[in-house]
């Protein structure tokens, strides 16, 4: 992935939903201008979602997101009907697609339902207009439409773009820098570094401290002290990986300001206060404990992965106590929690923050501590104090 592509957790995404046979994938490919579902006379054709990245003006970078029918049937389609609910959590706009020459149904009205209880902005798209005569009047959100003629589906698109969701970007470090300050950046490459390019929130890291004008060095643990030594001056913030904290923290200055990748993402994502309340839970955990580890997108686990093996060995030790630990990844996410003493997620760069926030959700809905790998490998290697010193507002409230 370049540095100048957007990533799919930043993007607006765009889920149609709705009934079999209603045309959800002929008006996808309606609105997308590409034959992204396939279609057919037949009832069931999309029988898992199917997503598409793409440019779609006038909203931008969006993720287009063409889900089977709400109203399959059988133990298959029940199957199908919890992976379009699971979509449902990362939605940011829904089009429902309804057929217009039967009008809305009671699946409809069910996802209306589910639309608004989730404070999702959705459009009901009245698709095969062309069958009928006569359009009656309908609500303000309602639209008729016919992907087989093209009516309407420029009005559709128009209208999505007004349902965007609007605000400036939340800044990853580019707040806590001035133009011509240093930033230096350890990310280590060890066996769970991807081969031939760094991780998204590097990526995003460096070019947030582009945009602020300031210099990015980047460098892996093992240079660091030299990296620092060749400064004229100490940088203004230095920004590890966590699973090499334990090192960086014996080579950084105390007065030099230090965080990780993992905490600077929490605080973007907006659940950085809620990870640092949850890992007090740490101190409490008792022997047969469960503790959920969490991961937004799937990948070959390494021997020593951090989510299966590094943090379940550091935790157990810090707490001297024997623990159960469970693991879920990609869009698989448990709604039912209370069995859980802790969920500690991932960095969550491949979600959504409406996806993340749905899942911090479920856990303190359950009272369920709600923390992160970042915040707990520092908490484990006694350095949680130190790297929250960037940020004021949390800080001050765990460490007065």
């Amino acid at each position: 992935m370049s540095l100048n592509s957007v990533p799919s957790s930043q993007r607006v995404h765009i889920g149609f939903f709705g009934c079999r046979n209603a045309g959800k994938s002929s008006v996808v490919n309606a609105v997308t201008g590409q034959d992204l579902a396939v279609v057919s006379e037949v009832k069931g054709t999309t029988t898992d979602p199917v997503s598409k990245a793409m440019e779609l003006l006038p909203l931008g970078p969006v993720v287009i997101i063409d889900t089977p029918g709400f109203d399959d049937e059988g133990e298959i389609g029940e199957l199908r009907i919890n992976r379009t609910k699971r979509i449902l959590n990362k939605t940011d706009i829904a089009v429902l697609v309804s057929d217009a020459s039967k009008g809305i149904n009671e699946v409809d009205r069910q996802l209306i339902k589910i639309f608004r209880e989730k404070n999702i902005p959705y459009l009901v798209a009245l698709n095969k207009c062309d069958l009928i005569k006569v359009k009656p009047k309908t609500e303000e959100n309602h639209l008729f439409v016919s992907a087989l003629t093209g009516e309407n589906i420029y009005e559709l698109k128009e209208r999505l773009g007004k349902l965007s969701p609007e605000g400036n970007e939340p800044p990853l470090v580019g707040d806590l820098l001035r133009a011509g300050d240093t930033a230096v950046l350890v990310c280590p490459i060890d066996e769970s570094a991807p081969k031939g390019r760094m991780i998204l929130p590097q990526q995003q890291t460096i070019r947030d401290i582009l945009d602020s004008g300031a210099l990015a060095y980047v460098t892996r643990e093992t240079e660091l002290k030299d990296t620092l030594d060749s400064l004229r001056e100490p940088p203004a913030i230095v920004i590890t990986d966590s699973q090499a904290l334990g090192v960086v923290k014996e080579i950084v200055p105390d007065a030099v300001p230090l965080t990780t990748f993992s905490i600077i993402m929490a605080r973007y994502k907006g659940f950085l206060k809620t990870a640092v309340s949850g890992i007090a839970a740490a101190k409490n955990l008792k022997d047969g404990d469960i503790i959920l580890m969490a991961e937004g997108c799937t990948h070959h686990r390494q021997c020593n992965d951090i989510g299966t093996v590094k943090i379940p060995r550091l935790l157990q030790k810090y707490c001297g106590c024997s623990l159960n630990f469970e693991t879920c990844s990609g869009t698989e996410f448990p709604e039912e929690l209370s069995s859980y003493a802790m969920v500690i997620h991932c960095g969550a760069c491949m979600n959504t923050d409406r996806d993340v926030k749905y899942r911090m959700k479920c856990a303190l809905d359950s009272g369920v501590p709600f923390t992160n790998y970042g915040i707990t490998l520092a908490q484990v290697t006694g350095t949680l104090e130190r790297t929250l010193r960037c940020f004021p507002d949390i800080h001050g409230l765990v460490f007065p």
